[in-house]
């Protein structure tokens, strides 16, 4: 036998023992897991247990002493129970981020998703290393479980923004944001309304969504008012029903005494119809009186309109692998023609219509490579004035490169091209914008895009066609030369 012949079923032999060790190292590991899992249900199990005996022994005690009757601590220890069980009792969830976004020269520079010309008409562009505020929200929860199986669920959030880095802000906008109460599982609703729940209070409706990296809405239906859930129509279809209530602060209608006003309410009348991974969704949306508000010569405020979305909610990244995408296709008019912040627009005219597109999708490009894709565009027109016009697009690419455990390389390319014409009497202007940032961005565990907390540091470079500057004297500057660089640091958290 010779060395050649000798060495071939010797490496085979160590190939086989590798793949073993390796195979048993991982068994073991997986048991070890599982192990470790096992423990830790039981800790907590042991833990449920003993908080419920001392609770028993308390109860006991007050029995027979005459301070609880025997229905009470039936009462309470059953409460306990469930709030043991995790099904009952308090929790808190949050939002925040708050960033540093300096300039070549070392000074703040304005920020923000919506910071180009068609910001203000809802043209919103990348968010990474482009916010300058700091934005808080804090959100209580309490469940309790009845003994006839209802629950209920009240819920309170308060929120904050600015834009000053100072540690005291002086220009507060703290915000009651969601008070509202949900009741479910009500045993009297049977058939259709079997598994619905109903609401009333002020609140962010519970099926909004968003594109993330553009910091904005699909559609954002919000206010003061009273809806179900979750209405069983059919097999495949369920429904919600609601009746919202806005404001609109700027105006106010003078009645016969000039010395009186009276706000003007926006009503806004939802059905949001299900079908697997379809949705639809029409509102109806009345401003009393808003006809009299003053927009300009000829023109007619509008007091009522209409609003549609179509959307799909897919399960995989466009069908061609694993992730999930996004799709809407909205439409509206008179005041439907505010197509995302629904019934928050005052100031459209009777003939106001807009269309508006989004679509968005998630994926790994590779094991430590993942992709996020995004389209928001819109074309409005008779918007604030007869003869007004409003176009724009937006592409926004994230990447992000998971390098270790802890630790990923982001990235942002944006682009918006935007066509803006305020009619007679006002600017008309078109042009493009585009933006590239890298983030070195730490965090206590990668994978995925809906991971919190993260830490970026963040560079930027932002160039514009220099016909935008000076838009309604809200963006650049008229001595602009070229692009510019910003810097700067953020920290975003929810959970």
């Amino acid at each position: 036998m010779n060395a050649a012949t000798f060495k071939t079923p010797l490496a085979i032999a160590i190939a086989a023992a590798g793949v073993v060790l390796a195979a048993t190292a991982s068994a073991q590991s997986t048991d070890l897991e599982a192990r470790l899992a096992e423990v830790e249900a039981r800790l907590a199990a042991a833990e449920q247990r003993a908080t419920i005996a001392e609770t028993q022994a308390e109860l006991a005690e007050a029995q027979a002493e005459g301070r609880l009757s025997a229905e009470e601590v039936e009462e309470r220890l059953a409460r306990v129970e469930r709030q043991a069980s995790g099904e009952e009792g308090f929790s808190f969830g949050a939002y925040a981020r708050s960033g540093l976004l300096l300039g070549e020269d070392r000074k703040s520079i304005p920020g923000g998703p919506g910071v180009t010309p068609a910001g203000p008409f809802g043209g919103s562009v990348g968010r990474l290393g482009n916010e300058d505020d700091t934005y808080a929200e804090a959100k209580v929860d309490y469940r309790m479980r009845y003994d006839n199986g209802a629950l209920a669920r009240y819920h309170f959030m308060m929120a904050d923004g600015t834009t000053t880095s100072n540690d005291w802000n002086d220009d507060s906008n703290l915000n009651v944001r969601n008070v509202f109460v949900e009741l479910s599982d009500l045993p009297t609703f049977t058939g259709a309304f079997e598994n619905s729940t109903i609401w009333a209070g002020k609140r962010f409706d519970r099926d909004n969504f968003d594109i993330h990296w553009l910091d904005t809405d699909f559609v954002f239906l919000a206010g003061t008012g009273a809806g179900i859930y979750d209405v069983q129509l059919a097999d495949n279809w369920r429904s919600n029903f609601s009746l919202y209530g806005r404001s609109f602060s700027d105006f106010q209608v003078d009645r016969e005494d000039p010395g009186l006003t009276s706000s003007t309410d926006s009503l806004i009348l939802t059905a949001n119809n299900y079908f697997g991974n379809w949705q639809w969704m029409v509102n109806g949306i009345s401003a009393a009186d808003n006809d009299e508000r003053d927009i300009g010569v000829g023109q007619t405020a509008a007091d009522s309109g209409w609003h549609t979305m179509v959307a799909y909610h897919g399960d995989s990244f466009f069908g061609l692998g694993q992730g999930n995408f996004k799709v809407a296709l909205l439409h509206g008019q008179g005041l439907g023609a505010e197509v995302k912040g629904l019934g928050s627009s005052g100031g459209l005219t009777e003939d106001a219509q807009s269309t508006r597109l989004g679509v968005y999708g998630t994926t790994y490009l590779a094991p430590n490579w993942r992709i996020a894709p995004a389209i928001l565009a819109e074309t409005s027109k008779d918007r604030f004035a007869s003869g007004d016009r409003f176009d724009w697009a937006t592409l926004n690419v994230r990447l992000a490169n998971e390098i270790t455990q802890n630790f990923e390389m982001q990235y942002e390319g944006s682009y918006q091209y935007m066509d803006l014409d305020q009619g007679e009497g006002g600017n008309a202007v078109s042009g493009n914008w585009g933006k590239l940032t890298i983030a070195p961005t730490f965090k206590p565990q990668v994978g995925g895009f809906w991971r919190r907390p993260e830490i970026r540091a963040f560079a930027s470079y932002t160039d514009w066609d220099r016909e935008l500057n000076g838009f309604n004297g809200s963006f650049g500057e008229d001595g602009f030369t070229g692009g510019q660089w910003s810097f700067g640091v953020q920290t975003e958290v929810w959970f």
